[in-house]
């Protein structure tokens, strides 16, 4: 697996530091916001000037020399300039860009691939929702984010697992069992007063109305109604494209002698602790604001008594790196967990916790008002029957996981460039119709320095960003870079193709331009593959 351009300028860059008598030094690459300003751009220079107290464009200078001098660079860089107020900007050459065609031709979406991980196990938690309704749209957009980023750690060399930690046991359940008691009840004729914690939407009557035929007992009915979500929304993510490889049940879990066998690990490493008959964990030892209750002095355990052992579980199973995507009422709980697992002898980055920030429906302009209680929510299935797996996909990744998401359902049905993933998948369509009906075929040998004209080159330069692309989603942990990026790709090549004519006289201008739009349909491709979404190739 080759490096990609990425890596040869970092290993360029840091030869040159130690020639410049910089031993140490972070150096990052960013794509300037302004293309007139090169292809990648680092303000190393500015940040060794202010620690060695010299002039930024004296050590520019320095590090652009040696760079010039350094055989490697010859071939895929064109200039590289000293520009502002110190940074270096590299101008890559169109032959680097000729020769990234030529490669993703050659092997097809393994060319885009990069070997981050080196086949670290990953194990992936999120949704996790309590089996007591329907997935709500929170739920589906932790779906679609954790679903994603799996695909683009196993294309980045990683082996990622996905697992949904089954909340099959506790207050959620009980109250899940009496409300379908009570329902069952007011079907037998009763006038019941519905206590306003307990669930309301319709589906509890129709659990009831099932539990009354099955005579199911009151004590069984909490895990007869959670069975029979379960079912639902396990329909509910296949039909939305997401497959767990496990279900981790917390029942099994508390039936087991793990938390047993974790407490004691706890304990003998000092850091558990009675105080007012409760146990406590010691969690300020590893940077929590507070010791934390783990049982409390009723003997009930805190949420954090099964939390600590599951997550001891994980490693167990040969986990080297945790990801868990939690809603944002969950923020305070990080530290505590992530002490948990110190407590354990583990790395606090070997845990790594995402807060997937909540989604607004909005509908005719207006957002949609939502109750869980009360059944008042727009659900996933609704979502699904009305803009379909593909939309809904797509547009629950359009903003960063850290941000709020408002997702108009009217946006994502539009047969328009508006719709944003129609767009993307338009240009799939389109560019498969051209290729269909050209009697010349595309292939890796064709002239591409041909490719002068702006457009082209702009489509060029689009497409070699795929790599540095996922790149970006593995370092933050976020699929939605990829989204923006297939955006961009999909209007670098509509604008090339509303300007230039592909299949027109000149038939090795012809050849070269085939090529080009074939290299760029394999890319779409590949990202639309990552994204869990369809590629027509008719629309």
């Amino acid at each position: 697996m080759k490096k990609n351009i990425q890596e040869l300028l970092l290993d360029l860059i840091q030869a040159a530091l130690d020639q410049c008598g910089f031993k140490e030094a972070d150096v990052y690459l960013d794509f300037p916001t302004d293309k007139r300003f090169g292809d990648f751009t680092t303000n190393i220079a500015l940040k060794l000037a202010k620690v060695h107290k010299r002039n930024p464009r004296e050590v520019a200078a320095c590090i652009i020399d040696a760079i010039n001098k350094n055989a490697s660079a010859k071939g895929f860089i064109r200039e590289i300039k000293a520009e502002g107020a110190g940074f270096i900007n590299f101008y890559l050459s169109d032959d680097y860009y000729y020769e990234e065609l030529k490669e993703i031709l050659s092997r097809g979406p393994e060319a885009l691939k990069i070997n981050l991980g080196k086949g670290k196990k990953v194990l992936l938690e999120f949704v996790s929702a309590n089996p007591t309704g329907s997935l709500s749209v929170a739920h589906a957009r932790q779906a679609a984010v954790g679903d994603v980023l799996a695909s683009i750690m196993d294309f980045a060399g990683f082996k990622p697992k996905k697992e949904f930690y089954l909340n099959d046991k506790g207050n959620q359940i009980n109250i899940l069992g009496n409300s379908v008691d009570l329902r069952m009840r007011e079907l037998a004729g009763e006038q019941i007063e519905f206590p306003e914690n307990y669930y309301q939407g319709e589906y509890i009557y129709e659990i009831a109305k099932i539990a009354k035929e099955k005579k199911i007992a009151h004590e069984g009915l909490g895990d007869f109604a959670g069975n029979y979500i379960l079912d639902i929304i396990k329909k509910e993510l296949e039909d939305f494209g997401v497959k767990f490889d496990y279900w981790y049940s917390q029942k099994a879990l508390e039936d087991s002698d793990k938390i047993k066998n974790v407490f004691e690990k706890l304990k003998d490493k000092g850091y558990l602790y009675e105080e007012e008959g409760a146990l406590w964990f010691k969690s300020t030892v590893f940077g929590d604001d507070k010791d934390r209750v783990v049982i409390k002095s009723d003997k009930s355990m805190t949420y954090l008594a099964p939390d600590i052992a599951y997550h001891e579980d994980k490693f167990r199973r040969g986990f080297e790196l945790l990801i868990n995507m939690w809603g944002p009422d969950h923020h305070g709980y990080i530290n505590r967990l992530k002490a948990s697992i110190q407590a354990l002898g583990h790395d606090a980055g070997a845990l790594s916790i995402i807060i997937v920030q909540l989604a607004t429906i909005y509908r005719d302009g207006k957002p949609v008002q939502m109750s869980t209680r009360k059944g008042q929510y727009i659900t996933l299935r609704e979502v699904l029957d009305e803009v379909g797996k593909d939309a809904a996909r797509f547009f629950f990744l359009m903003r960063k996981t850290s941000s709020h998401l408002d997702f108009d359902l009217d946006t994502a049905k539009k047969q328009s460039a508006d719709n944003p993933v129609y767009y993307v998948q338009y240009a799939h369509a389109r560019i498969s119709s051209i290729l269909r009906s050209s009697a010349i075929k595309a292939d890796k040998h064709a002239d591409f320095t041909l490719l002068k004209e702006k457009e082209e080159m702009a489509l060029a330069k689009k497409i070699a960003q795929f790599t540095e692309t996922i790149n970006v989603c593995i370092s933050t942990l976020d699929p939605y870079m990829l989204t923006v990026y297939l955006q961009e790709l999909g209007q670098a090549f509509h604008k090339f193709y509303d300007l230039h004519r592909v299949l027109g006289t000149d038939d090795a201008l012809t050849k070269a331009r085939l090529a080009l739009i074939d290299a760029t349909k394999i890319v779409l491709a590949a990202g639309l593959d990552l994204l869990g979404v369809s590629k027509p190739e008719k629309m």
